[in-house]
């Protein structure tokens, strides 16, 4: 059986009963950064053996991770923050599961997404994640522009990009409000809306992932 187990976003203590007691009798869990996933268990007392799935080695640890499941292991796929495969490695692996009929469970749990979303005071009726824009500016600026509106649009933005992704978005869209989500379930939490004027005057060194909500208005 493989597990997709969603773990906290920052707060230890966002984490179910079910996912630590299965994170307790897994036989391994599979991982992105040994170090993050390492502080989670050391927090609860739980010792397991880790593997690491990322997109640099996924070539080379995939067969041994199915041929362990295929021998009857229970393992738990996690993710640095959050739950698995939002943006993150791990579909792959989950869709061999599917089709070589190895079992696969998902443990609902902490989303930054919708964690984002119910805060940003947006209708959350319909929306759309569109994870990370394109890292060149051309395609990021086409996806911009294909953006429809009575559609909340949540993104995630690496603190680095954050500024020329704003400057983007203000030559595309216009001066428009945006809500910025920073430090989620920390002490430091933030979600703020602001014109992307107001926040580029606001933000000198950004720093932490950020994540980013629109929703444009009929014209």
């Amino acid at each position: 059986m493989l597990y997709i187990a969603a773990t906290p976003i920052g707060n230890l203590k966002d984490i179910t009963l079910r996912t630590l007691e299965v994170l307790q009798t897994v036989d391994g869990i599979i991982c992105e950064d040994t170090r993050r996933t390492s502080l989670l268990l050391n927090h609860y007392q739980i010792n397991k053996p880790l593997m690491v799935l990322n997109d640099y080695n996924e070539a080379k640890v995939f067969p041994q991770i199915i041929e362990r499941l295929k021998s009857g292991q229970n393992l738990a796929l996690v993710s640095d923050a959050g739950t698995p495969l939002i943006s993150d490695p791990g579909y792959k692996l989950v869709r061999e599961c599917l089709q070589q009929k190895i079992p696969v469970d998902s443990l609902p749990g902490p989303s930054s997404v919708i964690t984002a979303l119910t805060l940003s005071g947006l209708p959350p009726d319909k929306f759309t994640f569109l994870g990370y824009l394109p890292e060149k500016s051309g395609h990021r600026t086409n996806t911009l522009k294909e953006l429809i509106p009575s559609m909340t649009y949540i993104i995630f933005v690496a603190p680095h990009k954050l500024l020329r992704t704003l400057e983007d978005m203000e030559k595309v869209l216009g001066d428009i409000e945006v809500t910025l989500a920073h430090e989620l379930t920390k002490i430091h939490q933030s979600v703020e809306s602001k014109t992307i004027t107001e926040w580029l005057k606001i933000l000198k060194n950004p720093k932490g992932e950020y994540i980013l909500l629109l929703r444009l208005s009929p014209s």
